[in-house]
């Protein structure tokens, strides 16, 4: 089994922690990666882009010149897409661009990006996040003890002390173990965890 240390706030090593195989010691799925980090982003694309064809645009109901003797091409409409505030060739139109995964790739993917954050010792665990206020510079404190930059600090529950310390610090993001997604999980180069939040995800996942 995996096993990772523990910290206090100081940064400072207390002990370690075993972490369950089945959750953090998973061979590495690529390929489930990839579909749900898609998928991930996907969801997040609102569809909403809209441009007008050219049967849209207003105007251009008359043709623009006879269609002989000018010596120029021949054309009906001025809104047609070669010609100034004419329509848009294949213009996108409002769209769902959600995509559905089944619930083993959902899990399988998870565990791996879990696995891999061990795997590159990109994981830090505390004992407890117990700042003694809920200010930027305490956080700081605590990111700085560990040479910390870009982290993702993933809490068991609600904490407004520790989200508030956090939400001024760029490269900073606090998430719940019932919000944790995959994406997150690799955008960040840390994750920070509790040791409440590693029993509740081995809850979850096991």
């Amino acid at each position: 089994m995996p096993n990772v240390a523990l910290y206090n706030i100081a940064g400072q090593k207390t002990g370690e922690l075993e972490l369950k195989e089945s959750i953090f010691g998973v061979e590495v799925n690529e390929s489930a990666l990839h579909t749900v980090v898609k998928a991930y982003l996907a969801n997040q694309r609102q569809g909403t882009q809209s441009a007008l064809t050219r049967a849209e645009v207003r105007g251009g109901g008359i043709k623009i010149y006879r269609q002989k003797g000018t010596g120029r091409a021949r054309h009906s409409s001025n809104r047609a897409p070669i010609f100034t505030h004419g329509g848009v060739v294949f213009a996108p139109k409002p769209r769902d661009y959600r995509m559905s995964v089944n619930k083993k790739v959902k899990r399988l993917a998870m565990k791996s990006a879990l696995t891999s954050k061990v795997n590159d010792n990109e994981i830090i665990v505390y004992e407890a996040l117990d700042i003694p206020a809920a200010k930027t510079k305490e956080m700081v404190k605590v990111l700085n003890a560990m040479s910390v930059k870009k982290a993702l600090i993933v809490l068991p529950e609600k904490d407004e002390i520790v989200e508030r310390a956090a939400s001024n610090i760029p490269g900073v993001k606090t998430t719940l173990v019932g919000t944790l997604n995959v994406y997150e999980i690799l955008k960040y180069d840390t994750l920070i965890l509790t040791k409440d939040a590693v029993a509740k995800i081995e809850e979850v996942y096991v």
